[in-house]
């Protein structure tokens, strides 16, 4: 008799599963994923089109591939603006109460102040920002998605050499905030330049809340820069371009991957011409990748956006970076949480993402992603031109596109 109510129990219970729908071997569950990202501060449309990246393929992955091994992506996205103290609660929060499986941080200072935190509760975290600094050890569970700022540099620097006339050096000059954000360019500027036979002139550097910089467009001028690298946010950047207008100063313009945000191309017009460019390590129309295809799918199923975007690009980024390793942990360590999802990042070697970003490798000691860049002409349609084919600028010579 309790034989046959112990059988009617079980199977009544695999029967309910069943009904459900819940596979019998594992239940099913949530996985956690937090973003603390600026969606109301300075460059806050940069911050908006990263979330709507990152939820856009989430959403894919839950709606389209049935989330990863059956469990669903559950992204919380909160904003900071841009305040780093705002951004450290969050942070702390994610890690505590809320549990998160992941986060992604979104500026230098975020990222650089969440590292005891994370490191002390123990759960991944990948920044938006490609701060070097975050790199510095300990690196455990800090993780940026492509190659630093330091890339960047040697990346511009090298472009300009290769297209410069004469024999004397190229002359250029820096203009950065003079924050760590914009100091980030300084010092691997100098060193790649004192190996290569490059002069830096000057660096100007300017408080955020700056209102022109004919001052420093100016002393610019005057040392002879003919060529100008920027690290600023993309607000100053078109100030930058009204002052050299208003100095009658006509030189190319050069800026990190952060250059660009929607509002830039709007405030920019007439302003772009033929005389801005940027290291961008992203997949691009017309490159006929199986990045671009993803990125064009998700534009046209979900609508958030109207026109391919750099910022949106980073955002679904982020997000496929972040599922891969979720993938990697159910399927090589049999579960789904903050420790696993670590592992898996640090099994990354040379990952392929379909040429949406360069192939990606983590070790424990190492997690910047990786070290490949390319320079593109930033046009005023909101396009941006290949200058130069996918290069490693610390190991590799620079293949001009004609």
């Amino acid at each position: 008799m309790r034989k046959g109510l112990l059988l009617a129990t079980i199977c009544f219970g695999i029967a309910g599963l069943i009904a459900i729908g819940i596979p019998t071997g594992a239940l099913a569950k949530d996985i956690k994923a937090g973003a603390v990202i600026n969606l109301t501060g300075p460059a806050s449309t940069w911050g908006q089109f990263h979330a709507k990246g990152q939820q856009d393929y989430f959403r894919y992955i839950n709606e389209v591939k049935g989330g990863i091994a059956g469990n669903k992506i559950n992204l919380t996205v909160v904003d900071h603006a841009y305040k780093v103290p705002e951004a450290l609660k969050y942070v702390k929060k994610f890690c505590t109460s809320d549990k998160m499986d992941m986060i992604a941080t979104w500026d230098a200072g975020s990222g650089i102040m969440a590292k005891p935190i994370i490191q002390k509760y123990k759960v991944p975290n990948i920044n938006y920002s490609t701060y070097q600094g975050i790199l510095k050890p300990p690196v455990a569970y800090a993780y940026l998605p492509f190659g630093s700022y330091v890339m960047d540099s040697y990346a511009v620097l090298a472009y300009i050499k290769a297209i410069h006339k004469g024999s004397a050096p190229p002359k250029v000059g820096l203009l950065t905030y003079n924050n760590a954000y914009g100091k980030s360019i300084h010092k691997p500027s100098r060193e790649y330049a004192s190996k290569n036979n490059i002069e830096i002139v000057a660096i100007e550097q300017f408080p955020p809340k700056t209102l022109d910089l004919n001052t420093e467009l100016l002393r610019l001028k005057d040392k002879g820069a003919e060529y100008i690298f920027m690290q600023c946010l993309p607000s100053a950047i078109i100030m930058a371009l009204q002052s050299a207008d208003r100095v009658n100063y006509d030189v190319p313009f050069f800026g990190t991957w952060t250059s660009t945000d929607p509002d830039f191309f709007k405030r920019g017009a007439g302003l772009i011409r033929d005389r801005m460019h940027m290291q961008f390590p992203g997949c691009l129309p017309g490159d006929g990748t199986p990045g671009i295809k993803l990125i064009e799918n998700l534009m046209a199923r979900y609508k958030t956006v109207k026109k391919y975007d750099a910022s949106y690009w980073e955002g679904i980024v982020i997000g496929a970076i972040m599922a891969r390793a979720f993938q990697r942990a159910h399927d090589k360590l049999g579960k789904i949480d903050s420790e696993s999802i670590n592992v898996a990042l640090e099994t990354f070697q040379n990952e392929d993402f379909g040429g949406l970003i360069p192939n990606i490798t983590y070790t424990n000691t190492d997690h910047g992603g990786s070290f490949t860049a390319r320079i593109v002409k930033i046009n005023e349609d909101q396009t941006l031109t290949p200058l130069t084919k996918f290069w490693n600028p610390k190991k590799e010579k620079v293949t001009v596109l004609k």
